[in-house]
């Protein structure tokens, strides 16, 4: 059985005391944030998908159900006995991953360089992606600092400077796209002897959208490669001396090159595929809710239609918290800038900077408590357990979003929000609604969760990573019309 199938079945308990034995691994932190560290790193560290674990639970008080039921989740001391032959001891808190073992288990490493207009939701895509896969990846920045300027006015935190680990081997380096991003990746020399190393090793290269054609054909590593980039680089690509196809995702030996935006899910799960193996792949893929039918026609389910209004220029509040997940925050705000809406991102607590549920740190713009000050014509919250626990329990944030349904004024979630935020704070009241899909029993009207993107008059939903992009491309519709929708479809190669 899988790590995500156990996940799906864990109860959680508080502990008085507990009993320590040498195969026990203690850990005590929020359960949201559990639950996300739980998905991201424990593949990582066991690199046998099939290996069998079995949960000793012990002194508890209160199952987790009954208190998450009543919203007074809190921190948990989970006892973790894993069953296997070989004796391991982990340690896992809110901001760091520590492991000592005796076991050595090679983790498969990732490079994702980043610069000043970088496409953000591609770099985010494939960090996330990458991560849930187990791999050990890190996002290095070009630039002089690690803090980058993404585009559509996206703030994003590297991990390391670029120039810090030039000495470093990787599995695999990763290039997005976006410009100026692409041009920035193509100009900078150490990354480009990283990338020439890494091809003459026979290790893997990957590039998406303009770093096909500006970084790996300019470095002459296209040479007689079937190769596809962002259409209007096409011509360029096919200057490069590579063949250029028109595919989603082409793989040529080592090189992996993809198209776009819509195409960044599918990219990273086949980079996924080349590490880690198809079995794995398909488990990374379940989860997020990846389009059955991509490149056609997005589509919208909409109840009882009303028209959503703004003056001048559509004012959209996108909170997020340590945990959010970061591909759903970072289509939402991609999308609705792209479509020139005035798009404020607002972090609660006490700090700008965000720890996500894959360990992406992005920046918002100003503190929920700044934000509140102001007025929206739509509130929609990205999903992320963590994430999500935090909105529910902001009683600022929900009083928010309560004042905004009872002006009958546009509010929205995706993933585990509608579940965990809406559904409990009675937002959802009348309303038909749809969430992540293992969440959806926790709604009280079940009829329409099938649906990627529902509205419900002056309510959006939808189901998770997957549907994200379709989410935002629906808002977009709600109130510039399908004309626009349809253009940034296009444009995004959804």
């Amino acid at each position: 059985m899988s790590l995500i199938k156990i996940l799906t079945i864990i109860f959680f308990f508080s502990f008085r005391k507990h009993r320590k034995t040498t195969t026990t691994a203690l850990i005590k932190l929020r359960t949201g944030t559990l639950f996300s560290l739980l998905n991201n790193k424990l593949h990582a560290v066991f690199d046998q998908p099939k290996q069998t674990f079995s949960l000793a639970l012990a002194h508890s008080r209160h199952v987790f159900t009954r208190q998450w039921r009543r919203r007074r989740v809190t921190a948990t001391l989970v006892s973790l006995h894993f069953s296997s032959p070989r004796r391991t001891s982990l340690l896992v808190n809110r901001r760091s991953f520590s492991v000592s073992a005796t076991m050595a288990s090679h983790s498969k490493k990732v490079l994702i360089p980043v610069a000043h207009g970088t496409e953000p939701f591609e770099a985010v895509v494939m960090i996330d992606v990458l991560r849930r896969g187990g791999a050990d990846v890190t996002v290095a920045s070009v630039e002089n600092q690690v803090g980058v300027d993404a585009c559509h006015g996206i703030k994003m935190v590297a991990d390391t400077l670029l120039s810090d680990i030039t000495d470093s081997v990787f599995d695999l380096i990763m290039l997005p796209g976006g410009l100026p991003g692409g041009e920035t990746l193509k100009n900078c020399k150490a990354l480009e002897n990283m990338v020439k190393k890494q091809d003459a090793d026979g290790r893997l290269n990957a590039a998406i959208c303009c770093a096909p054609a500006l970084a790996l054909g300019t470095w002459g590593l296209l040479e007689g490669k079937k190769a596809t980039c962002y259409p209007v680089f096409m011509e360029k690509l096919g200057a490069t001396c590579a063949t250029a196809v028109e595919s989603r995702v082409e793989i040529d030996g080592r090189i992996v090159t993809s198209r776009g935006p819509g195409t960044t899910m599918e990219f990273s799960v086949a980079l996924v595929e080349q590490l880690f193996g198809k079995e794995k792949a398909a488990e990374v893929s379940a989860p997020l809710v990846m389009r059955p039918n991509p490149g056609d026609e997005y589509t919208i389910t909409e109840l009882n239609q009303i028209k959503w209004s703004y003056e001048n220029t559509p004012q959209i509040l996108v909170p997020i918290a340590d945990g959010s997940e970061e591909m759903e925050a970072v289509a939402i705000i991609d999308v609705l800038r792209r479509a020139k809406a005035n798009v404020v991102v607002a972090a609660l607590g006490n700090s700008l900077e965000v720890v996500a549920s894959r360990k992406v740190k992005l920046v918002a713009d100003v503190l929920l408590n700044e934000a509140e000050k102001n007025s929206y014509d739509l509130i929609v919250l990205p999903g992320g357990l963590g994430g999500a626990e935090a909105f529910a329990s902001s009683e600022k944030l929900v009083n928010m979003l309560k004042k905004q349904a009872e002006s009958n004024k546009p509010y929205g979630a995706v993933c585990a929000s509608p579940a965990l935020v809406f559904e409990p704070h009675g937002l959802l009241k009348g309303k038909k609604a749809t969430a992540y899909p293992p969440m959806c029993n926790k709604l009280s009207d079940q009829s329409h969760i099938e649906h990627r993107v529902l509205v419900d008059g002056n309510l959006i939903t939808s189901r998770g990573p997957g549907t994200s992009l379709e989410c935002a491309l629906a808002i977009v519709e709600k109130f510039y019309g399908r004309e626009k929708g349809l253009q940034l479809s296009k444009a995004t190669l959804v």
